[in-house]
């Protein structure tokens, strides 16, 4: 078995910069990259923090209380965040996803969702407004990001079993506070809720089948993410991926499954329904079966910068812009100049690729721009 190295070092990577072209780029909403996928999807990341440890994401051994996380200047604040989303949205984005880090640990983060709740799709449409959390401070909030706009949850929880889940927390934080968050997220209307489940080989694979008999017939939507090599700091290794076709053999042998048909365009999980009509689970497989040909996702950092991939190595700085004193014009031209020219499609090429040996540029990590 490979030894696992984990770098001990501040993964963070100064950012490309975001000039506005000579030629202007309207938003016109039918932007598009050099594969011909239109952006219709931006997940932004609110804080750098989170109070979890997980072992895949921000593993201790580099996360710890010496970590250099961003000072609060640096932060885009609530108003600069709304105002790149206007510009977004005027190029296509339908769909808006609030991450971390753990978002719910941004304070007054309510806040954002009120402002962004607002605002409207270019054909006068509500946005699609979410957010993915750990859960930890659910139960406290839903009520309040109910009430702010905000319209569903996706709750993060990688196993029933307190003891696998709080060794896979790292930080002995129970279940049953997640599940009374998701509870919580229910009752006040945050719906219908998704739990991601991430599956690591040799440590919660047993948990798959108790997970899905838990929330089959609860409305709730439970997907199995592959275990992904994002970043540099979750000694990642291919022997702990189990692919989500076995997942799915797995329940299906005791829960039979039928596939359904994908209900949008660049949706990452494959779903499958339940032959007996209790619910559906989905399976995201971007180690084994790339979805990267029908990708219109964008990622805009806590601080203002643009990646194009999870897997990216280096962002866009749009904050400069922001405080700047550029326009509204200028920096929507500046994101449509950037998207023009993307053509990530790092999932597709992994099994092509030499193996990563530390040397090359270093994935952001996935706490930094969200999942």
């Amino acid at each position: 078995m490979a030894e696992r190295v984990i770098p001990i070092v501040d993964q963070r990577i100064a950012a490309l910069a975001a000039g506005v072209p000579a030629q202007p780029i309207a938003a016109t909403g039918l932007l598009s990259d050099t594969l011909g996928r239109p952006l219709r999807d931006l997940r932004i990341s609110v804080t750098d923090r989170c109070n979890f440890r997980c072992s895949y994401c921000m593993p201790k051994e580099v996360f710890d209380k010496d970590y250099p996380y961003l000072p609060h200047s640096a932060l885009l604040t609530f108003e600069e965040i709304t105002r790149l989303t206007r510009q977004f949205i005027a190029h296509g984005v339908r769909k808006i996803r609030l991450t971390g880090g753990e978002p719910l640990l941004r304070k007054n983060v309510e806040g954002l969702v009120e402002q962004l709740a607002v605002l409207k799709t270019i054909d006068g449409e509500p946005l699609d407004l979410t957010l993915t959390t750990n859960g930890s401070l659910l139960a406290r909030k839903a009520k309040a990001l109910k009430a702010a706009g905000l319209q569903r949850v996706t709750v993060s929880l990688d196993g029933l079993d307190d003891e696998v889940f709080r060794r896979m927390n790292d930080v002995d934080f129970p279940v049953a506070d997640v599940l009374r968050g998701i509870d919580s997220a229910r009752e006040a209307g945050l719906g219908p809720i998704k739990i991601n489940m991430v599956v690591k080989r040799g440590t919660n694979e047993h948990e798959i089948l108790r997970m899905a008999r838990h929330f089959r017939g609860t409305g709730h939507v439970l997907r199995f993410i592959e275990y992904m090599d994002v970043g540099a700091t979750n000694g990642w290794r291919m022997d702990e991926v189990m692919p989500s076709a076995e997942v799915v053999r797995m329940i299906h042998a005791e829960l039979p499954l039928v596939q359904l048909e994908p209900s949008a365009p660049g949706e990452t999980a494959e779903r499958w329904g339940y032959v007996d009509g209790g619910g559906e689970i989905g399976v995201i497989s971007s180690v084994t079966q790339a979805f990267c040909g029908d990708c219109n996702r964008a990622r805009l950092s806590t601080e203002g910068q643009l990646y194009l991939c999870l897997f990216a190595s280096q962002g866009h700085d749009l904050r400069t812009l922001l405080r700047g004193g550029a326009s509204d014009e200028d920096i929507a031209s500046a994101i449509g100049h950037i998207w023009q020219g993307r053509s990530d499609r790092y999932s597709q090429l992994r099994g092509s690729m030499a193996p990563d040996t530390g040397t090359g540029k270093r994935r952001v990590e996935m706490s930094y721009i969200g999942g």
